[in-house]
């Protein structure tokens, strides 16, 4: 079962917190060579390549890369009516959300004539991957094309794999979610294939090349995006999913249990940590554990999650070391499962997203929370952010400087250049007053 690390009675810096992390062993550098012959093959092959890794790494051949408008029509049209109404209202909350993070242009004057304009342009055209491995998720169809469209992006593709028991095509749910947000290029290719087409077109399918690639995806999806990095803009290096969550003694062992077992379900590979600063509060999560990983539906999966090497109970001295120890290993999904969960997030400068409160669970954040659910992992989130709107916006500075602005700034530019032996530099600027 779930391993404990004790690290009551020590004190550790950061450097250190980070060799006692329980984190799973994912080199995504290993899979670079497979992912590069995958990425390769469909550069020179087209559409034939694709088939072929479809065929071959899917288990089926689709009848057309491209899905027709019609399958997403009827998609739409099948799709259960609770459902609907659950995608919709998470579209709505999403972009509402979304709305609300689009920056505002300013315009800073330094002077007379002196202006600089910060503006925000979004990308042209992006590539979304949404996964379909053990689960199928609409929902990440939402959350990557709806940043994307309230940012102002004009095009937008989207792949996922194709599914043997759907013929080879899309899932009818993810196209179903497609549907509703007006998404008609959707790809049934997937894995580093699909990266790689996106990053470099295909030509004999009528797929351009986009200018960023976003969403989740395995071990070759993340290598994928590491090789094509350069020729595309990419989001992030998404590994499995991860919970890390700080109760005290105060806290619902059921209702924590029951969070860790919800992100252990993704995958084997998936980490649920536990950081209490009661030894009485981890014997009843252990023991809750136990019991909803013997009855979970995906019990195997779970069992294995919590058993890996990626999943532990830390007891700690304090909710402060709580929060060092969050802050040292940067999780995707934080929950504040604590007495005063405001007044301990304000230790807390690292996660991908924080759930305050017993009434805020991952789960919530994963579908109608508002908030977007592709968030950095493996401890990326002590420097990245999740997506977002502007993930799909570029600043742009905009100078626009008369001649009296540039004049008052002739002499320091001539003085700077000077200093860095540019005197080009300064003759670009005084050859404007020459005639002076």
């Amino acid at each position: 079962m779930i391993a404990t690390i004790d690290l009551r009675g020590t004190a550790h810096s950061a450097a250190e917190l980070s060799g006692l992390m329980p984190r799973a062993r994912v080199d995504v550098s290993a899979a670079t060579e497979a992912a590069a012959e995958l990425i390769d093959d469909v550069r020179e092959r087209a559409s034939a390549a694709l088939l072929d890794q479809a065929e071959r790494l899917d288990g089926v051949r689709p009848g057309a890369l491209r899905v027709p408008e019609r399958d997403l029509r009827r998609a739409v049209e099948q799709l259960a009516p609770a459902v609907r109404e659950a995608l919709e209202e998470a579209i709505r909350r999403v972009r509402a959300v979304s709305t609300a993070q689009l920056p505002v242009p300013i315009t800073t004057g330094l002077g007379d004539g002196a202006l600089v304009q910060q503006r925000w342009q979004p990308i042209r055209r992006v590539g979304l991957y949404v996964p379909g491995g053990k689960a199928v998720y609409p929902s990440s169809v939402i959350m990557n094309v709806v940043p994307a469209q309230v940012a102002g992006v004009a095009s937008v593709a989207l792949a996922s794999p194709p599914q043997k028991d759907f013929g080879g095509g899309v899932h009818p749910t993810v196209l179903a979610a497609a549907g509703l947000l007006g998404i008609d290029e959707v790809y049934a290719m997937g894995g580093a294939g699909a990266i790689g087409a996106f990053a470099w077109g295909v030509a004999d399918l009528g797929l351009e090349p986009v200018d960023l690639v976003t969403g989740p995806g395995n071990i070759w999806v993340a290598a994928a995006k590491r090789l094509v990095r350069g020729q595309v803009g990419i989001d992030a290096e998404a590994g499995p999913t991860e919970i890390l969550i700080i109760a005290d003694e105060d806290a619902d062992p059921v209702l924590v249990a029951a969070d860790l077992v919800s992100q252990a379900e993704h995958d084997e590979l998936a980490a649920a940590v536990l950081v209490t600063d009661s030894a009485d509060f981890a014997t009843r999560a252990r023991a809750e554990l136990g019991l909803l990983a013997e009855s979970a539906h995906h019990g195997t999966r779970v069992r294995t999650s919590l058993g890996g090497e990626q999943s532990a109970i830390v007891i700690v001295d304090s909710l402060a070391s709580a929060a060092a120890f969050s802050n040292a290993y940067g999780p995707e999904h934080l929950e504040l499962q604590v007495r005063d969960p405001d007044a301990l997030l304000a230790s807390i400068d690292s996660a991908g997203a924080i759930f305050l409160g017993e009434h805020s669970p991952v789960s919530l954040g994963d579908y109608l929370a508002g908030s977007n659910h592709v968030l950095p992992t493996g401890g990326q989130a002590r420097f990245s952010s999740g997506l977002g709107v502007a993930t799909f916006l570029r600043p742009q500075q905009v100078i626009r400087y008369d001649r009296g602005g540039l004049r008052g700034v002739a002499e320091h530019i001539t003085a700077l250049a000077n200093a860095e032996d540019l005197p080009a530099h300064a003759a670009a600027v005084t050859a404007r007053f020459s005639t002076e």
